[in-house]
């Protein structure tokens, strides 16, 4: 089975979990990119007006990726990595899925926060996509010792 670890890391905290875990898993390593990088006031949530409030308010929103879409085709699994904003995943991971084909995959989310879990991520992803196949998912905060696939 050939996997693919996709991940989009504002800080490089969800980028360090990716790594370990593409390592684990014997999997393939893809950064999302935004196309317009977030600074550390874009990511302030208590601001109201930063960028990364708004786009999580904005439930059309969706960030460019930086080269667009990724080359999927060889894939079985996809692994897709992210940080917690406002208990679900950030606007960018919906134009990753929207810009690629995931049909046919099995999909794993993963996540890393400050205090949420990743079952609304999963249960909002079920919900928008409800014909691609979510296997699970994993919040990532400690020591990733063992593929989340199983």
């Amino acid at each position: 089975m050939k996997k693919v670890v996709a991940y989009f890391s504002a800080s490089g905290t969800t980028a360090e979990k990716a790594k370990a875990l593409a390592k684990i898993a014997g999997a393939d390593l893809k950064e999302i990119v935004p196309k317009e990088k977030y600074t550390s006031r874009d990511l302030n949530w208590m601001d109201k007006k930063s960028r990364s409030s708004l786009e999580s308010a904005d439930e059309d929103c969706r960030p460019a990726i930086e080269g667009g879409s990724f080359n999927l085709s060889g894939y079985d699994r996809v692994y897709i990595g992210f940080p917690i904003w406002w208990y679900t995943a950030p606007r960018v991971i919906q134009s990753f899925i929207e810009t690629n084909d995931l049909s046919g995959k099995e999909i794993y989310l993963f996540a890393t926060s400050g205090g949420s879990d990743a079952a609304k991520a999963l249960s909002d992803m079920k919900k928008l996509y409800p014909t691609l196949s979510f296997m699970g998912a994993s919040l990532l905060n400690g020591p990733v010792t063992k593929d989340i696939g199983g």
